[in-house]
């Protein structure tokens, strides 16, 4: 990972020094409080960005955009990409890296609030990617659902019972209305199996 991280640094043109940069990511990425939101979901969030690179002549920015899209994340908090984005525009300022690259990096994480249909293929790569997590298959999805439980630990169960199955809801109407990823590639990859896991899960949420 730390590797990967340094090479990105040296292909964006970056004027920092990526070591300790990336060492502020993994450390953040490692708190104890992160279940899923952690240094392996961005490693599988990068996976699935190698699967589609052929879809962008953003490769960079698109990850760029990966490595930073959940470095805020608290759970008891709504503006967590907003602050993400924050974080990562003023990174790439410090890297003395291109104004236009730091803010469209920022654009590309506010994407991942999954508010609807993105705007411009690389977010909706990154947000396909973001989402690839309900399309597999059922043993890591169903270890993504249990950490995203721990992750809100401090939530009652029927509060959780009741967010979680209004997430899952909205994710699962979206993919019967139209379809949950927003590029062909991911949706011949994951739509099927993400609708099945999302309805098993819903299912489960409701009747226990």
């Amino acid at each position: 990972m730390k590797g990967r991280f340094i090479e990105l640094w040296k292909r964006i043109g970056a004027q920092s020094d990526p070591d300790p940069e990336f060492t502020k990511l993994q450390t953040v990425y490692s708190q104890p409080q992160r279940f899923y939101h952690n240094i392996k979901h961005i490693g599988n969030c990068l996976v699935d960005l190698d699967s589609a690179k052929h879809l962008t002549d953003r490769l960079d920015l698109v990850e760029l955009a990966i490595w930073y899209h959940d470095v805020i994340y608290d759970t008891q908090a709504k503006d967590n990409e907003e602050k993400s984005a924050q974080l990562a525009y003023d990174v790439c300022m410090t890297a003395k890296l291109p104004e236009e690259l730091a803010k469209e990096a920022a654009a590309l994480i506010l994407a991942t609030k999954h508010r609807g249909v993105p705007d411009g293929m690389n977010a909706r790569i990154l947000v396909d990617v973001d989402l690839s997590i309900l399309g597999k298959q059922v043993q890591e999805f169903d270890e993504y659902e249990k950490n995203i439980r721990k992750e809100y630990s401090w939530v009652s169960e029927d509060q959780f019972k009741q967010g979680r199955s209004n997430i899952l809801q909205m994710f699962l109407h979206r993919a019967k209305k139209d379809a949950l990823y927003s590029t062909d590639f991911f949706r011949n990859k994951y739509e099927a199996q993400a609708k099945r896991n999302l309805q098993r899960s819903i299912d489960s949420l409701l009747i226990r």
